[in-house]
Formats: structure tokens, sequence, C-alpha cells
């Protein structure tokens, strides 16, 4: 079974308006909900995918209630935590000349709430896998990924760890299956700056030194570069369209990774993954199956 983690799941209301003018009323030309989160996201797109997953991770509140409903109607299996107080976070994407984001808070969560996720996360067994995407709320301790891996390090359990700096670098000791910094966090974690592949997959290698099996460089325009667990290098290039997204193309690209990588094939699964990135960097909200698949003949 596959698992994944969303520490602050969101309701992301996403409006379009032809100019955005401050100080005045400001009419919505399109308007849409989705219901998201980086681990949220990677649900979605493995369902999309033919891939099961359970969500699991912090709800509140009225909007917490909508975010698990709606996905629970996309077919997502889920066993969030129910926080007593607050209410899970709305983001306003605002689409105009420019894109502008406001993202809220989210809830708090306490020590109580905490333990209610490791009793779920000590029922994982052998064999399964075990997303974690994003970054950590202030409620949160600031190790909670290390502690997380330190649980589970005594069972054969796939993780996959999408977070940066040293979120990422704390847990590599615990041999996560696949993390995915792009190529400027790669640099930032080594303190230098990456301008061409053989550095990147040179820096992508001192990762899989320090403990990580498969390592996902993302590289913008200049497509995807994967080290993978047996000492392969892989480059992808990108997806031909229009961008009219920012939101999810990442967490689109890890879900279609490990969903192409259930056959231990690394070659598709990076390019399953850059196909599913791309279809989401070309959608309105997250890709769809037939659009993955579109995309994925491409390259």
């Amino acid at each position: 079974m596959i698992y994944t983690v969303t520490f602050n799941p969101a309701i992301d209301y996403v409006v379009r308006t032809a100019d955005l003018r401050l100080g005045e009323v400001n009419r919505a030309s399109y308007e849409k909900m989705f219901f998201g989160g980086k681990g949220i996201n990677v649900s979605i797109i493995m369902n999309e995918l033919g891939i099961k997953s359970k969500a699991l991770g912090f709800i509140a509140g009225f909007t917490g209630e909508a975010i698990e409903n709606g996905i629970k109607a996309m077919g997502i299996d889920t066993d969030f935590v129910r926080l007593q107080n607050g209410n899970s976070r709305i983001n306003v994407k605002i689409k105009a000349a420019e894109e502008t984001e406001i993202n809220g808070q989210g809830p708090h969560i306490d020590d109580e709430a905490i333990l209610a996720l490791y009793e779920k996360l000590d029922t994982l067994k052998d064999g399964d896998t075990l997303i974690l995407a994003g970054s950590i709320p202030n409620s949160l301790p600031s190790d909670i990924y290390e502690k997380i891996l330190e649980r589970l390090s005594e069972r054969s359990i796939k993780t996959v760890v999408d977070a940066t700096k040293d979120l990422l670098l704390n847990v590599l000791k615990y041999n996560p299956f696949l993390i995915k910094p792009n190529n400027h966090e790669l640099g930032e974690m080594f303190g230098v700056k990456l301008t061409t592949k053989e550095e990147i997959e040179k820096y992508a290698r001192k990762l899989q030194e320090k403990g990580a099996k498969n390592v996902l460089i993302s590289m913008a325009g200049d497509g995807a570069l994967l080290v993978d667990e047996n000492g392969k290098t892989h480059i992808c290039g990108v997806c031909k369209g229009t961008v009219k997204n920012s939101v999810g193309a990442g967490d689109s690209m890890v879900a279609g990774f490990v969903a192409g990588s259930v056959e231990n094939d690394y070659e598709y699964a990076l390019k399953l993954g850059t196909a599913a990135g791309g279809a989401t960097a070309f959608s309105e909200g997250l890709a769809t199956r037939d659009k993955i698949l579109e995309l994925l003949k491409t390259l």
C-alpha cells in the first residue's frame, strides 16, 4: 500500500481577472476550487494513473471536512487526524498579468494530534511506501521528518521525501527510496552554483553517498536528471506545451515516478514523472490520465 502524508492540506481557490488593481473591487472572469496540499496532489495523480494510495495528515473544521469529502469523491482512501480546533487553510491563487498567491496559515497541531499520526504510521507493513512532501507548519517540530523515518527504520518501507535543504539532508541517513530537489536546491545544499548537467550529476551522486537511493533532479526548461540506485544516469527532456498552472507540477512528477517505478524500470519512471509534471503545468488544475499519456508518447 502507498501512503501519502500532507501536514497542512488546503482548498486552493483559483480566480482569474484581467487586471488586478489593489484598493479596488476586482471582478473574476474565472473561478474554481481544488483540494490540495503536496501529499494529496501525489495521491490524486497516482489515482489518475490507476495506483491506489491512502492520504494521511491533519484536517480541521468545515474546510477540512470539505477536503476529505472532495478527495474521497475522487476515489481516494483517507485516514486523516481530525483536529479539534481551527480550520484547514484556504489558499487564494489570483491569476492576472502576474500570478499572486495568498496562502493561509492552517490550524495549530498539538502533541496529541502528532501522536495520533504516529499511531497510524505504526500500522504500515513491510513493502509499503510512504511519501512525505512539503514544508512543515510552525506548530510541528522541525525534525518531524526525521522522527517519522526513524520510527519506520526497522521495517522494509520505501520512503519518498520531497523537501528542501536541511529537511532533506537530515533524512538521508535513513536511506529514502527517492528524493526530488530541483537543480537550484541541489546547489544550495552544497553552497555551489550548478551550471552544467555534469555538475548536477556530480552533486546528485553526493546525495546518494549520503544515503539516498534514487535522486531525481528537476531542471526546469532543461528537463530532469535521475541517478538511480543501480548507478545509472538518465536524462529526460521537457514536454512541449503552454504553461497554465504553477501548482502541483512537482508533486505530479513524484507521483508519476512512483507509479512508473513499480516494475523497477527507472527510465520509464522518469518519463512518466516528466509527463505527469508537464500535464499538470499545461492544465488549469492537476493533470488527467489522458493528458499524461498523451505527453508520455512525445518523450
